[in-house]
């Protein structure tokens, strides 16, 4: 049910390189969308693609849609061409489509890291309140729609307006269409219809390897998909979007139109309600909360761990009240971080033990509650054994943090670096090691400020006891680009 207390806006901030739009509820920053001028997201994109490897055993495919990597098609997204009987067995890959076959493909997952984009045949065509799905076969109703009668009355009405024009194709009705008669939903099913024969037409037409539609621009896309009754106004900082975004509302959106409000104060539209504030301490390890506890984020390929600590919260009855005040704080937390960090896959969170059944389960009802207005698709487990929450978030599109930062040039992703003084006895190792092996006067060593001071202070025995047993003389120069853990050992 919708919570009638909760008051939700979306701010998108148009620059020539960058457009950024944020969700707030109550004024907090819950989501943050960012796409680039450079690196536009591909999700939804529909490419021409060809079969560049097929591979039996993972029943999947490589099709190069003109991308850096070639981009990954799975036996179960190959729309099959025959309807299957029942009892037949579901068809290999290579009885779907061969190495050499043009095939037209939509992406659903970004590129990551070094893997390709995702691909699908089943095609969607979203319009706000339906999403065509031309090659399937039924009709779904978002999970958000909870009423089960009103489920079947839209299932009905979809149904109807299918087979009164004889087709065979499916469709999800989308959470805004609640609510909506037949006569609201037919233009959506008659747009997307016509974005259809167009997309084919196109395909037909186009070479291969080329893109063939592409998705809609961010701050249309925000209306389309995420502007629904409880959003009570969305400010955009541009004029040509806020014209462009009224275009398209006055075409599709009627209902949305007096809810844009173009925002022309002198202040940055992102500096209301800190959110630059916000997206910079959404990139820290750590997060404090109000109760002097803390997370711990760890972000890695595999998986995100979250940790949670006391600190300096000692509450005020006993250490189990303490505890479990902490994790409940720390649930709902996590959920809004979840979502500003867009942290997806497989996530661990290692709550505070604790003692009592009902505390973990009221922890647990906290977590899934805080998430519940999560766009992105979550499974929670029960607390294991060793006392973990796992949980899964679907991930399309990259995290924040991939989005906004790289790898540190000093650790090169790692999260540290060796310390001076281990620095240091590396070079009294590779000055020991030189001179085992070739004749020389003096050795000069270039290296960070830092070590280069460790050596003159108290490392200055240590290397006038290796000067004794190499007979050589040592010369010190601070390197100022030079990392901490980077030095040279000249021999003169």
């Amino acid at each position: 049910m919708t919570d009638e207390s909760l008051k939700e806006e979306i701010l998108i901030n148009v620059t020539p390189s960058e457009v950024r739009a944020a969700l707030l509820e109550n004024g907090v920053l819950q989501e943050v969308y960012i796409e680039r001028a450079a690196r536009r997201g591909l999700i939804s994109n529909i490419y021409k693609g060809r079969v560049m490897r097929v591979l039996p055993g993972m029943q999947a495919a490589f099709i190069d849609i003109g991308l850096e990597r070639t981009a990954f098609l799975h036996a179960s997204d190959i729309a099959q061409t025959s309807p299957k009987r029942e009892s037949d067995q579901a068809p290999g890959i290579r009885d779907l489509i061969r190495e050499g076959d043009e095939i037209m493909v939509q992406v659903v997952k970004d590129p990551m890291g070094n893997k390709g984009a995702r691909l699908t045949t089943y095609m969607t065509l979203p319009s706000r309140h339906l999403v065509l799905l031309p090659r399937g076969d039924a009709v779904g109703i978002s999970a958000r729609i909870e009423d089960e009668a009103e489920r079947e009355r839209l299932k009905t009405v979809v149904e109807e307006l299918l087979a009164e024009r004889g087709l065979e194709c499916g469709a999800i009705v989308r959470t805004v269409a609640e609510g909506m008669d037949k006569q609201a939903l037919e233009p959506d099913l008659k747009y997307t219809l016509k974005l259809w024969e167009v997309v084919k037409e196109r395909c037909s037409k186009t070479s291969v390897k080329k893109l063939v539609h592409e998705d809609l621009s961010l701050p249309l896309r925000v209306l389309r998909d995420m502007v629904t009754s409880d959003i009570e106004r969305v400010l955009v900082d541009s004029e040509d979007d806020f014209a462009a975004m009224q275009a398209f509302s006055d075409t599709y959106l009627p209902d949305i139109e007096p809810r844009l409000e173009w925002y022309k104060r002198r202040r940055p539209i992102f500096d209301l309600h800190g959110i630059e504030d916000e997206i910079r301490r959404s990139l820290d390890r750590s997060i404090p909360l109000k109760s002097g506890g803390y997370l711990i984020f760890d972000q890695t390929e595999a998986m995100t761990t979250i940790d949670i600590n006391t600190g300096g919260y000692v509450g005020h009855r006993n250490l189990e009240e303490t505890i479990y005040r902490t994790n409940l704080e720390a649930a709902v937390a996590i959920a809004r971080q979840l979502r500003l960090r867009n942290l997806g896959g497989i996530i661990i969170i290692d709550f505070i033990d604790m003692e009592e059944a009902d505390h973990r389960d009221n922890v647990l009802q906290v977590l899934a509650q805080s998430l519940s207005r999560d766009h992105a698709r979550h499974q929670i487990t029960p607390v294991s054994p060793l006392g973990l929450v796992e949980m899964t978030r679907k991930r399309t599109r990259e995290s924040l943090q991939h989005i906004l930062c790289e790898d540190c040039p000093s650790c090169a992703g790692r999260g540290f670096v060796m310390t001076a003084e281990t620095v240091c006895f590396e070079i009294f190792r590779e000055i020991i090691r030189q001179s085992r092996q070739f004749e020389f006067d003096e050795v000069l060593v270039l290296a960070h400020q830092d070590v280069i001071e460790l050596l003159l202070d108290e490392q200055a025995r240590s290397l006038a006891e290796l000067e004794e047993q190499t007979g050589k003389t040592t010369r010190l120069q601070t390197e100022s680009l030079y990392l901490q853990d980077q030095f040279d050992v000249v021999l003169l």
